[in-house]
Protein backbone atom coordinates (compact mmCIF):
# COMPACT_ATOMS: atom_id res chain seq x y z
CA UNK A 1 0.00 0.00 0.00
CA UNK A 2 1.85 3.04 -1.42
CA UNK A 3 1.62 6.21 1.30
CA UNK A 4 -1.42 8.16 -0.69
CA UNK A 5 -3.23 5.20 -0.48
CA UNK A 6 -3.10 4.84 3.26
CA UNK A 7 -3.99 7.93 3.70
CA UNK A 8 -6.63 7.94 1.70
CA UNK A 9 -7.84 4.36 3.44
CA UNK A 10 -7.56 6.07 7.06
CA UNK A 11 -9.54 9.31 6.07
CA UNK A 12 -12.42 6.90 4.68
CA UNK A 13 -12.18 4.82 8.03
CA UNK A 14 -13.01 7.91 9.88
CA UNK A 15 -15.63 9.64 7.77
CA UNK A 16 -17.19 6.27 8.16
CA UNK A 17 -19.06 7.54 11.49
CA UNK A 18 -22.61 6.90 12.09
CA UNK A 19 -23.06 9.64 14.72
CA UNK A 20 -21.30 11.98 12.79
CA UNK A 21 -23.93 11.60 9.83
CA UNK A 22 -26.39 11.96 12.35
CA UNK A 23 -25.75 15.48 13.69
CA UNK A 24 -24.61 16.69 10.78
CA UNK A 25 -20.96 17.16 11.15
CA UNK A 26 -18.80 17.06 8.45
CA UNK A 27 -14.85 15.70 9.02
CA UNK A 28 -13.17 18.59 7.20
CA UNK A 29 -9.33 17.74 7.59
CA UNK A 30 -7.83 14.25 8.71
CA UNK A 31 -3.75 14.33 9.01
CA UNK A 32 -1.27 12.93 11.44
CA UNK A 33 -2.10 14.44 15.20
CA UNK A 34 -4.57 16.36 13.63
CA UNK A 35 -8.48 17.58 12.62
CA UNK A 36 -11.02 19.61 11.87
CA UNK A 37 -14.95 18.76 12.20
CA UNK A 38 -17.66 21.58 11.86
CA UNK A 39 -21.32 21.24 12.69
CA UNK A 40 -24.58 23.79 11.89
CA UNK A 41 -26.81 24.19 14.65
CA UNK A 42 -30.45 23.29 14.23
CA UNK A 43 -33.64 23.67 16.93
CA UNK A 44 -33.73 20.04 17.69
CA UNK A 45 -29.78 20.53 19.03
CA UNK A 46 -30.62 22.91 21.73
CA UNK A 47 -31.65 22.86 25.30
CA UNK A 48 -34.52 24.28 27.30
CA UNK A 49 -32.89 27.68 27.46
CA UNK A 50 -32.48 28.10 24.14
CA UNK A 51 -29.12 27.56 23.48
CA UNK A 52 -26.66 24.80 22.01
CA UNK A 53 -27.06 21.66 24.51
CA UNK A 54 -23.60 20.97 26.07
CA UNK A 55 -23.72 17.38 24.85
CA UNK A 56 -23.45 18.43 20.95
CA UNK A 57 -20.75 20.68 21.60
CA UNK A 58 -18.83 17.74 23.86
CA UNK A 59 -19.67 15.31 20.82
CA UNK A 60 -18.41 17.66 18.44
CA UNK A 61 -14.68 17.93 20.16
CA UNK A 62 -15.20 14.10 20.41
CA UNK A 63 -15.42 13.42 17.13
CA UNK A 64 -12.46 15.88 15.97
CA UNK A 65 -10.26 14.02 18.99
CA UNK A 66 -11.07 10.97 17.53
CA UNK A 67 -10.41 11.66 14.12
CA UNK A 68 -7.07 13.08 15.02
CA UNK A 69 -6.34 10.16 17.86
CA UNK A 70 -7.07 7.95 14.90
CA UNK A 71 -5.20 9.62 12.20
CA UNK A 72 -1.87 7.53 11.69
CA UNK A 73 -4.49 3.96 11.40
CA UNK A 74 -3.64 2.47 15.17
CA UNK A 75 -7.05 1.73 16.58
CA UNK A 76 -7.38 4.88 19.62
CA UNK A 77 -9.90 5.08 22.40
CA UNK A 78 -10.75 7.97 24.96
CA UNK A 79 -9.02 7.62 28.35
CA UNK A 80 -9.99 11.20 29.43
CA UNK A 81 -11.63 14.43 28.45
CA UNK A 82 -11.68 17.32 30.22
CA UNK A 83 -13.32 20.04 28.86
CA UNK A 84 -14.51 23.66 29.53
CA UNK A 85 -17.96 25.24 28.36
CA UNK A 86 -16.90 29.11 27.97
CA UNK A 87 -19.54 31.00 25.61
CA UNK A 88 -23.20 29.49 24.48
CA UNK A 89 -23.75 28.77 20.96
CA UNK A 90 -27.33 28.99 19.53
CA UNK A 91 -29.83 27.87 16.18
CA UNK A 92 -27.73 28.85 12.85
CA UNK A 93 -24.44 29.16 14.57
CA UNK A 94 -21.40 27.37 12.79
CA UNK A 95 -19.49 25.68 15.00
CA UNK A 96 -15.47 24.62 14.24
CA UNK A 97 -14.01 22.14 16.57
CA UNK A 98 -10.16 21.65 15.75
CA UNK A 99 -8.26 18.84 17.36
CA UNK A 100 -4.29 19.35 17.86
CA UNK A 101 -1.51 16.55 19.25
CA UNK A 102 0.26 18.06 22.28
CA UNK A 103 2.04 14.64 22.75
CA UNK A 104 2.61 11.54 21.20
CA UNK A 105 4.02 9.24 23.90
CA UNK A 106 4.21 4.67 23.18
CA UNK A 107 0.64 4.04 23.96
CA UNK A 108 -0.93 7.51 25.02
CA UNK A 109 -1.26 10.62 22.89
CA UNK A 110 -2.50 14.03 24.66
CA UNK A 111 -4.59 16.45 22.34
CA UNK A 112 -5.63 19.79 22.67
CA UNK A 113 -9.71 20.82 21.45
CA UNK A 114 -10.76 23.93 20.60
CA UNK A 115 -14.62 24.83 19.31
CA UNK A 116 -14.95 28.02 17.87
CA UNK A 117 -18.09 29.70 16.37
CA UNK A 118 -17.13 30.41 12.57
CA UNK A 119 -18.26 33.99 11.53
CA UNK A 120 -16.98 35.60 15.22
CA UNK A 121 -14.23 33.10 16.09
CA UNK A 122 -15.47 33.02 19.59
CA UNK A 123 -14.17 30.56 21.68
CA UNK A 124 -17.23 28.08 22.75
CA UNK A 125 -14.95 25.06 24.24
CA UNK A 126 -12.15 23.60 24.80
CA UNK A 127 -10.99 20.40 25.95
CA UNK A 128 -7.98 18.67 26.67
CA UNK A 129 -8.10 14.85 26.03
CA UNK A 130 -6.11 11.81 26.37
CA UNK A 131 -6.15 8.57 23.92
CA UNK A 132 -5.05 5.12 24.44
CA UNK A 133 -3.23 3.73 21.59
CA UNK A 134 -4.62 -0.32 21.12
CA UNK A 135 -1.71 -3.07 19.83
CA UNK A 136 -4.36 -3.68 16.36
CA UNK A 137 -4.72 -1.22 13.50
CA UNK A 138 -7.42 -0.45 11.26
CA UNK A 139 -5.10 0.48 8.20
CA UNK A 140 -1.34 -1.60 8.91
CA UNK A 141 1.36 1.26 7.83
CA UNK A 142 4.08 -0.05 6.19
CA UNK A 143 7.78 0.03 6.53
Amino acid sequence: MTDESQVAAIEAYIQNDAFARFLGAEVEIVAPGHSRVSLTITERMTNFHGITHGGVVFSLGDMAFAAAGNSRGQVAVALNVNIHFLHPSKVGDRLVAEAKECHLGGRTGLYEITVIEEKSGTLIARSQDLVYRKKAWFVELEE
